[in-house]
């Protein structure tokens, strides 16, 4: 259950609103200072193979000045070789990552921040290894390619292992939590939409089996991390596109994830990637996804999706749309932007 602090407080007999985004929340096993986060945003500041560089820690310690966010999720780090998405894409793929994430954590945490790493398998959408790639069905779908290959039950479990081990590397690196990358074309979103699983076994058709691997990771991450150790997950709800997911699939995924024990529940793009079609210059794009879902759940929920003004993210969440709220090409447009906005709302 979300715990929050109440939005009125007396000074010199005055009754003094809050700012709901100055306010605390507490979600399963993780206690956020406020409701603003960083999102994941790809930077390709890492080595070769992946490793952590100094621009890249530059780059989180700037973003992050101030401890403003309560939250910081990293930038997609790659569970294997095979699933990395691009060249320089962060990596969490073997033990060799633990000290440079470690240090990656520290400027997080040196700042007032929980970090939280946000792991991924990109699919058929993996470009940076040049190995063959694998997704849940051999289809192509929108301007995506086919993979080489359908991924076998084996595979799937091998897998499940890895999403695993790496959840474990990113508790030994210091972080607060780990999130599921299930959006944005890749791997796991391409098991959960029906434009691109077009499986007949027990990991395709219904969304009850679209969503069969996402719970068995869970399951996995749990045993090898503690039932205690936060998991997120980001989803990419709807397609927008004919015959893709729908905010009915939304509403089935977020309640068995709910129970299979996640924290909090980040919703984004699916199919359509990170913009919804025809709303690229709208903020909260995604809010009719997140109100339709805090109606049905009870863990916290992010908004993620073109907010420019603190003033609209605050009336997101104090109008009950979303819990939590993303800021993200406006802080990687300007270092500043977090910083005055706090300023507003009397961070």
């Amino acid at each position: 259950m979300i715990k929050e602090v109440n939005l009125f407080f007396f000074h010199k007999k005055r009754r003094v609103l809050m700012y709901q985004l100055a306010t605390s929340l507490h979600a399963k096993n993780l206690d956020l200072k406020n409701r603003l986060v960083m999102p994941p945003m790809a930077t390709a500041k890492c080595t070769e193979q992946g490793h952590v560089t100094d621009p890249l820690l530059d780059y989180y310690r700037e973003k992050t000045a101030g401890g403003y966010f309560s939250m910081v999720i990293t930038e997609h780090c790659f569970v294997s070789p095979e699933g990395m998405a691009h060249d320089r894409q962060l990596s969490i793929a073997d033990d060799s990552t633990i000290e440079g994430l470690s240090r990656l954590v520290a400027v997080i945490h040196e700042n007032g921040s929980k970090a939280i790493a946000q792991i991924s398998h990109a699919g058929s959408e993996a470009k940076g290894s040049g190995l063959p790639t694998c997704s849940a069905s051999m289809v192509s779908f929108g301007k995506h390619c086919a993979a080489d290959h359908a991924m076998t039950a084996d595979e799937i479990h091998t897998l499940v292992q890895k999403f695993a081990l790496a959840a474990k590397r990113a508790k030994d690196a210091g972080y607060d939590g780990i999130e599921l990358h299930s959006a944005h074309t890749y791997l796991l979103d391409q098991f959960y939409s029906p434009l691109s699983n077009h499986r007949t076994d027990e990991y395709g058709g219904s969304i009850s089996n679209r969503i069969r691997i996402h719970l068995e990771i869970i399951r996995a991450v749990k045993k090898q991390v503690g039932e205690d150790y936060p998991i997120l997950l980001r989803l990419g709800a709807l397609d927008y596109q004919e015959g893709g997911s729908t905010t009915e699939d939304a509403i089935l995924a977020a309640k068995a994830f709910e129970k299979a024990g996640i924290s909090i529940l980040d919703i984004s793009g699916g199919m359509n990637g990170y913009i919804v079609p025809g709303k690229a210059a709208e903020q909260g794009y995604y809010c009719d996804v997140t109100a339709a879902l805090k109606k049905e759940i009870s863990i916290p929920i992010i908004m993620t999706g073109g907010i420019k003004e603190i003033e609209f993210a605050e009336e997101i969440v104090r109008t009950g749309q979303t819990d939590l709220v993303g800021i993200g090409r406006a802080v990687l447009k300007d270092s500043n932007w977090i910083r005055n906005a706090a300023k507003k709302i009397g961070l």
